[in-house]
């Protein structure tokens, strides 16, 4: 008797189990750099509404959005806005933003000076070799007063748009998760903050110079969270949004990045507005 009442209990939690599963959702995000305490929140909150998040770690920047696109992951956090309009005008890709996450400052770092007025004559500087993020890079040194960009430099000029460059500075152009390894070689280089995250810098303290995070100008750099256009007004994925905007995830951020880090919560119509700029 007893045995056939173990039995009997343990079809009904076999088939409970079987039963949950059915009903659980799984949402899987793509990465290039998994911070585990932020998804950990997610994934609890998600797990309390049914949504298992399963993460998907990508090495670079080149794989996210075509397997976005492909339908290998549901959706990415990783890119900003314009880095996502190059890419999917490149690539031919029907994918858009759903959510905002965080602005992540890029900076200038050195080895060898420590102000960004001590470069000299003829020094390199190294800058990501990425469309958006050379620009990106160009512009920081405008800011800085290094060099002066041409008028109709847009989001996507290269070297071939600075229209003054006093110092002769040396641009080298190389991969972007590159940049932190030639800082040997260089008087400077421009490391997007999570590359230079993942290198070991404080990405609030050790650059000598950094990117101002209430600029107008940098809107088209808030990192956003991307799905197939097609499924852009998905409940479950409306929801990761929800739970990234939370304030427990804002206070794991400001803690994990050191204050390098700001979060971003753009409304819908916000969102449209910067697509519009981008896509000029």
């Amino acid at each position: 008797m007893k045995r056939l009442l173990f039995v009997v209990l343990s079809l009904v939690v076999f088939l409970a189990a079987c039963g949950n599963s059915k009903d659980e959702k799984t949402v899987k995000i793509g990465v290039t750099g998994e911070d585990k305490t932020v998804w950990n929140i997610i994934k609890e909150k998600a797990a309390k509404d049914g949504i298992n998040v399963e993460l998907v770690e990508f090495q670079d920047y080149t794989i996210p959005n075509n397997a976005l696109n492909e339908g290998e992951i549901d959706l990415n956090a990783f890119q900003h806005f314009a880095f996502l309009e190059e890419f999917k005008k490149a690539h031919n890709l029907d994918i858009t933003p759903i959510g905002t996450t965080v602005f992540a400052p890029m900076g200038i770092y050195s080895e060898k000076i420590k102000d960004i007025k001590e470069l000299k004559q003829g020094d390199t500087v190294a800058i990501p070799n990425d469309p958006t993020n050379q620009a990106r890079a160009l512009r920081l040194l405008e800011t800085a007063g290094v060099l002066k960009l041409k008028d109709n430099f847009g989001l996507l000029g290269d070297p071939s748009k600075i229209a003054e460059n006093k110092l002769g500075l040396k641009i080298r152009a190389i991969d972007a998760q590159q940049t932190p390894r030639v800082l040997p070689d260089v008087a400077a280089s421009i490391i997007n903050n999570g590359v230079a995250g993942k290198a070991g810098f404080d990405t609030k303290n050790d650059p000598i110079y950094l990117e101002d995070a209430d600029a107008e100008n940098a809107k088209p750099y808030i990192n956003v969270i991307a799905a197939k256009t097609e499924n852009k007004d998905n409940p479950e994925y409306k929801k990761i949004v929800e739970y990234y905007q939370t304030p427990e995830v804002t206070k794991a951020i400001e803690k994990n990045s050191n204050g390098g880090e700001f979060v971003h919560k753009l409304t819908a119509d916000e969102i449209k507005e910067v697509e519009k700029e981008v896509q000029k």
